[in-house]
């Protein structure tokens, strides 16, 4: 399995929105990372985000530019900044150990996930990209850790 996770793009305060959608820089930032991935040829037969606002929009700007379809992205509490990486592993059990999964949430949680699975300690920021290649149900090997900037390339 081969798991790209991606914080979503830049949003607004919540002093500024309590919901905290993107904001114009985050939604152009999205854009361009989409663009990036579509340009590494990247294809994905599952897109998972969390249920807040500004992950739910960061997906859909990423499906629109990969052609998957909107209604098939699947959001999930197991992607909310506060759940544990064994809430996702879980769900992730049931999809097939050759899927490439695009998983947009939140930090701590990304990075929770990402350290415990490869060892390392990587630092994420909004709307990169980063793929690890499952090697068992609670270990995987990073393939690469992109920030939004190399994707814009």
């Amino acid at each position: 399995m081969r798991l790209y996770l991606m914080q979503h793009a830049l949003a607004y305060s919540a002093e500024e929105d309590a919901e905290r959608p993107l904001n114009p820089d985050g939604v152009k930032q999205a854009k361009h990372s989409a663009s990036g991935i579509k340009r590494l040829g990247l294809v994905f037969d599952l897109i998972m985000t969390s249920p807040k606002r500004r992950a739910k929009q960061t997906a859909a700007l990423v499906a629109e530019q990969v052609r998957y379809p909107y209604s098939d992205i699947m959001t999930t509490e197991a992607l909310l900044p506060d759940r544990t990486p064994a809430e996702l592993l879980e769900l992730l059990q049931k999809e097939s150990t050759d899927s490439r999964i695009l998983i947009v949430g939140h930090l701590p949680h990304l990075a929770l996930l990402a350290n415990t699975l490869s060892g390392g300690d990587l630092v994420f920021e909004n709307a990169g990209l980063t793929c690890l290649e499952m090697s068992g149900p609670k270990t995987a090997r990073l393939e690469f850790h992109l920030q939004a900037a190399h994707l814009d390339m």
